[in-house]
């Protein structure tokens, strides 16, 4: 009897996908970063707050995966960038191969920036390497600081912890500290910001620090 491991084919077969889109990205001089978040997080809210102190440097695009609905695009449309819809049809990540079409459908070589803002979930996306340049994770207060416990592999995958809606901190229990050492425990590497999408408050940083991958990405 012979066994086959398909998930494992699956995921082989995806990250080759994934460094050739890498390779095609840095050709064309754009700066692609996955957002990963649970639903609610403020993915959105984020984007629309730190994307305009960066629209006069760089051109941005933005492609929104949901299951289902273009709220998410619509919103980036009305807040003046391009944006183009995924939907998954079901499943609840994307992968490389989706992210190309994505790229394809909005132009990418028209782009210094592209902002993939993945399906809401703290599992899956984790475990699809998309093509992008970095990954980005948002954990909000009211989800609570034991994330990076429950969830680790997002953790691990993530160059930028986003700690959102710092506004909310004398409502929920959530403690940074004990956040940023359990997410470190996943991910030596990882960096991390707080910030509160709602108020600005820390944004500015959220910027400096794209502004910085992606002039290292294009060489500018």
């Amino acid at each position: 009897m012979q066994i086959i491991d398909i998930r494992q084919s699956i995921y082989d077969n995806n990250d080759r996908e994934a460094a050739l889109l890498r390779e095609q990205l840095r050709r064309q001089k754009t700066f692609l970063l996955n957002l990963m978040a649970s639903p609610g997080a403020g993915k959105t809210t984020t984007l629309r707050s730190v994307l305009p102190l960066l629209k006069d440097e760089f051109k941005i695009g933005v492609l929104q995966a949901d299951i289902d609905s273009d709220v998410d695009a619509r919103a980036m449309a009305e807040a003046g960038f391009d944006a183009v819809q995924l939907h998954t049809g079901g499943m609840c990540h994307l992968d490389a191969g989706m992210t190309r079409q994505g790229l394809e459908a909005i132009g990418s070589e028209r782009y210094d920036l592209i902002v993939l803002e993945n399906v809401g979930n703290l599992v899956c996306p984790a475990e699809f390497d998309t093509g992008a340049v970095k990954n980005a994770a948002i954990l909000s207060v009211p989800e609570g600081d034991d994330k990076p416990l429950k969830y680790p592999l997002m953790f691990q995958v993530a160059n930028l912890l986003v700690i959102n809606k710092t506004d909310t901190l004398g409502v929920f229990d959530f403690d940074v500290d004990k956040a940023c050492t359990r997410a470190r425990r996943r991910n030596p590497e990882i960096e991390i910001l707080c910030i509160s999408a709602k108020t600005g408050e820390g944004v500015d940083r959220l910027a400096d620090w794209l502004r910085r991958e992606i002039r290292c990405w294009i060489g500018g």
